[in-house]
């Protein structure tokens, strides 16, 4: 059987896949409520939360492309135990921990909940139901191109496309105008103000894209030979294509969902989450016809990203553990659907520190990969890079999380430079990536 080749068509439906798969519940709920924050500073927190919200997730499925579309290579240079365990925590925390669980509320909270009322229909009840239409998706693999790609991603599009440009052309006030003019800033409102570019970067790991743009090119890779695509060099042109498509398409969603935040003071002033705002915003523009399309765009949104997370997840854990595919994916939806009624804010408390520590060690792999070609030293380089971006991400976790203990540790590594935005880590990895493309390569033998 000859390989298989792409045709434009099929390009753009695996690109609009991807981009269903990025956009999910982080997507939706994270930006409106940066802008509002934001204010008049918008436009520098929304160039952060690009920097790690697109740039990083598309840089993401290059490293993975380039590597050769899989874990495994992407951290071939590490010992096999750390390499294991990073892989592991980056799927559990993506997956059945914090971001599937995740799906189904914000589906349920933003999407139904101001649709239906409060005592409508349980939170118990919507996530059975939403996690097994997921599962039953993630079940056939091979049509999901077919299924998310040329069906429901377009249908999201619209959807999304009703919404931005009502945004944009129609704003229901001026950016930073509240109803309450008056009131003291919050603690979170001085803190973009003072800061807006780096509070936004950090807002950007809330997403968990690119832990999922780690997971997410290793499914794209195996629908692609799925579909007769078997040569590594067109897998990773095909991926590098359909990551440049849900770039564009997430920076516009973005864009959009920033730019309402920050014009929603008259009609969401002093809400607690982005899914409130987003909820309020909708039906002051467009009444109850706003409900059913803010229900719809949320619901496709959050289950395309489940069905691919639970797919991703559920291929790895079968590789590493020698289970069958199809239990892996059943029991992953149950698990997601068990950890989804905690509730949307306590999960996104108990997630934040997570994020921090492990967020860096994503990030120089992504790094690390991109540049291995260059490096005379890679095994070196990816030991000691990984291993410093993961010793002073847990200081910046250690300082979100306010663990008891660690108040004497957090204040010594507060003069650390950056350590009050939360990028302390930042400077040391990039200045090691740095030294070890430029060391020697004569050197290796005494290394």
């Amino acid at each position: 059987m000859s390989d298989m080749r792409l045709d434009t068509k099929n390009i753009f439906a695996l690109g609009f896949m991807t981009f269903a798969f990025f956009l999910g519940a982080g997507n939706i709920i994270f930006p409106p409520i940066a802008g509002q924050m934001a204010g008049t500073e918008v436009t520098l927190a929304m160039l952060g939360f690009l920097v790690t919200a697109v740039g990083l997730p598309l840089a993401t499925l290059i490293a993975v492309a380039v590597a050769g579309g899989n874990m495994e290579s992407v951290t071939q240079d590490l010992p096999k135990t750390i390499a294991v365990t990073i892989t592991v925590a980056i799927f559990i925390v993506i997956g059945p921990a914090f971001a599937l669980p995740r799906t189904s509320l914000v589906a349920y909270e933003t999407g139904l909940k101001h649709l239906l009322g409060e005592t409508t229909l349980p939170l118990w009840a919507y996530t059975i139901g939403f996690f097994a239409v997921a599962a039953s998706l993630a079940l056939h693999r091979g049509a999901l191109i077919d299924y998310i790609g040329k069906i429901l991603t377009p249908v999201l599009i619209v959807l999304l496309g009703i919404l931005g440009i009502s945004v944009v052309f129609n704003p229901l006030a001026d950016i930073g105008v509240t109803n309450n003019p008056e009131a003291a800033l919050t603690a979170a409102q001085l803190a973009y103000r003072e800061s807006p570019f780096s509070k936004g970067f950090i807002e950007g790991y809330n997403t968990m894209d690119t832990f999922g743009a780690l997971m997410f090119g290793v499914l794209i890779v195996d629908v692609l030979r799925k579909k007769g695509v078997t040569d590594q060099g067109f897998q990773a042109r095909y991926l590098i294509q359909a990551g440049i498509i849900a770039a564009i398409g997430l920076a516009l969603v973005y864009t959009s969902l920033f730019y309402l935040g920050a014009t929603s003071g008259t009609v969401a002033a002093g809400a607690d989450n982005g899914g409130e705002i987003l909820a309020l915003y909708v039906q002051g523009m467009f009444g109850q016809p706003g409900q059913w399309i803010l229900s719809g765009v949320v619901t496709l949104a959050c289950l395309t990203t489940a069905v691919g997370l639970t797919g991703a997840c559920s291929d790895y854990f079968s590789n590493l553990l020698n289970i069958q595919y199809r239990y892996l994916v059943i029991v992953f939806a149950l698990i997601s659907a068990l950890v989804a009624n905690v509730g949307l804010s306590y999960l996104i408390a108990v997630s934040i520190p997570v994020l921090i520590a492990l967020y860096p060690v994503a990030v120089a792999l992504v790094v690390l990969n991109l540049v291995r070609s260059k490096l005379n030293h890679p095994e070196q380089a990816f030991r000691w890079i990984v291993g410093i971006a993961f010793a002073l991400s847990m200081l910046d976790a250690m300082k979100a999380a306010e663990i008891p203990g660690t108040t004497s540790l957090v204040e010594t590594a507060s003069h650390l430079p950056l350590f009050s935005y939360g990028l302390a880590w930042l400077i040391p990895v990039f200045a090691a990536v740095v030294v070890a493309l430029v060391w020697p390569s004569h050197q290796s033998k005494d290394a």
